[in-house]
């Protein structure tokens, strides 16, 4: 579960109030993601969130790249804040695992990686916002890294449909299998 948090899904985040909410809504994202979740518990499976979480002053990212300097300036996704928080939706339940990084990659700067491993873990699905940026830049490391990937498409959107359909169609099955919800055993 990857950035499904009130700045970027709800319709009064501060990313999601320029569009991504909406998307998010006609795509049936959340639904489609309670759906998953429930679906992963009712199986014995651990659901992982990772997402955006920086300190107020942004003293933690690395990236100079256009689209933090726009982050900071709006304080988005601040440690502590409602904007930083998981969907009331699909929030984190006693028993996930929840990480927070300050980059695209989940995997950059998080215990992830040797969580994954120290459970012997080899099979990965993956959902959430953007496609294009987290989910994206998640499935080509887990890819590197030797897990088997899947991008549950319906469980995921971008800023842009069209970012998300190039992803979709184009980038991702290079690096992973896409699939939908409904159709995850």
């Amino acid at each position: 579960m990857l950035d499904v948090q009130n700045d970027l899904v709800h319709p009064d985040g501060k990313i999601g109030a320029q569009g991504l909410a909406k998307i998010v809504a006609e795509r049936n994202v959340l639904a489609n993601l309670q759906s998953l979740i429930a679906g992963v518990r009712r199986k014995g499976g651990t659901v992982v969130y990772v997402g955006l979480g920086y300190r107020d002053d942004y003293s933690d990212v690395l990236s100079v790249a256009p689209r933090i300097a726009r982050a900071r300036e709006n304080k988005v996704a601040t440690l502590g804040s409602w904007g930083a928080a998981f969907h009331d939706s699909i929030a984190p339940e006693a028993g996930d695992i929840v990480y927070h990084k300050q980059c695209v990659n989940p995997f950059f700067g998080t215990p992830l990686l040797e969580w994954l491993r120290s459970k012997r873990l080899n099979t990965l699905y993956l959902a959430g916002t953007a496609t294009n940026l987290a989910v994206e830049s998640a499935a080509r490391y887990a890819d590197d890294a030797g897990f088997a990937v899947s991008v549950v498409e319906d469980c995921c959107a971008s800023p842009n449909p069209a970012w998300h359909d190039f992803a979709i169609t184009q980038i991702l099955p290079v690096f992973a299998r896409i699939t939908k919800s409904q159709d995850i055993d």
